[in-house]
């Protein structure tokens, strides 16, 4: 064992969460360590008790416990592969676009992004597979559902993690999707504004509406292709980021998006074997500010292949969507300037 040390936090690590930041400067210690040495208060920083998701600033001290002597035969070698050949390429498969500072993806849908129960298999665990020429691993720095495809973007330092965080918490992230809803809006274009609040059933956890303790949440839509009265093709705009928003405001205005079962039942599937069962959403674009000069970052992913097909069978052109992106841009900022009733207080309490 050594000694209880006392650690500044370097220029690179500002912005991580600290218990990342002790997996890559302190790997010996596990997950489940790091947990119980923050609860007993035996990690400090700045001498004050802290929590794993706690991020971390330039100059920070932190109160490191006594490491665990390993043997150098067990002590991992760093950046030692674990993936094969083939996962590797599965992984780099999915890149459409690479810098310094960011890598977008273009994720396939049934991959899950992260860990949790009975995923054995996720993106996270494959980030080791995109270092390419850099020490360290690309960081999330948001997420999709794992039956949602789409452009997914990670940070290539610690640098970029913090200001592209920033960006998707506020407004200064602009995501579009595409989805093909099971219902035909009543106008070409318009916007859903239902809080949302977690609520635990049958299912597992599920948002649901909730004017008394949900959290404000806004989508703006514009159709862009029908079929019949049965379903719509609708470009998707979230100016709020709650979980499983879309599919909360599309299943609660009895427009599931297809496939949905879990928030449309037996309505996300009008048109019976007619196209795949897969859930039609996908993260078509998106733009940012780039973390190094600020100048925006516009990236976007072409559509799965169960999309595909289902847009070959209903006749679906995809470059009829391609303006869709500005139309909604252009609508949210009409609603900015001069906001209906409902939304006058939401423009005013943020900066869109």
């Amino acid at each position: 064992m050594s000694a209880v040390t006392m650690v500044k936090v370097g220029t690179d690590d500002g912005g991580v969460r600290l218990d990342r930041w002790f997996k890559k400067h302190y790997p010996a210690f596990s997950y489940i360590q790091v947990e119980k040495m923050l609860r007993k208060g035996q990690i400090r920083v700045d001498g004050k008790r802290a929590k794993a998701a706690s991020r971390l600033e330039p100059g920070q001290e932190i109160r490191v416990p006594p490491v665990p002597d390993r043997s150098a035969e067990n002590r991992p070698r760093r950046n030692e592969p674990t993936m094969n050949p083939e996962e590797i390429q599965y992984v780099r498969d999915m890149v459409i676009y690479r810098d310094d500072s960011v890598i977008a993806l273009n994720k396939p849908a049934g991959l899950a992004v992260q860990g949790g129960t009975g995923q054995s298999k996720h993106l996270d665990g494959m980030l080791e597979a995109l270092c390419y020429d850099k020490q360290e691993k690309p960081r999330l720095v948001h997420r999709l559902d794992k039956d949602t495809s789409g452009v997914l973007l990670l940070a290539r330092n610690a640098n970029s993690a913090r200001i592209l965080t920033k960006a998707f918490k506020g407004k200064t992230a602009k995501k579009v999707y595409w989805a093909l809803v099971a219902a035909v809006p009543p106008q070409k274009k318009g916007w859903i504004y239902l809080p949302l609040e977690k609520q635990a059933g049958a299912q597992g956890e599920k948002m649901v509406i909730d004017y008394d303790t949900g959290k404000e949440a806004l989508t703006l839509y514009n159709m862009i292709d029908k079929v019949g009265r049965k379903a719509a093709w609708v470009a998707l705009m979230p100016l709020t980021g709650r979980t499983h928003q879309l599919r909360a405001h599309c299943g609660a205005l009895e427009a599931p998006i297809l496939g949905d079962g879990k928030y449309g039942g037996k309505d996300a599937y009008p048109l019976g074997n007619k196209i795949p069962k897969d859930m039609m959403l996908h993260a078509r674009e998106i733009a940012v500010p780039h973390p190094e000069d600020g100048t925006t970052l516009r990236v976007k992913a072409d559509l799965s292949p169960h999309m595909i097909e289902a847009w070959k069978t209903l006749g679906f052109k995809q470059g009829h969507g391609d303006d869709a992106v500005d139309l909604l841009e252009g609508y949210a900022g009409d609603l900015a300037h001069c906001p209906p009733r409902e939304l006058r207080d939401f423009y005013k309490s943020k900066e869109y």
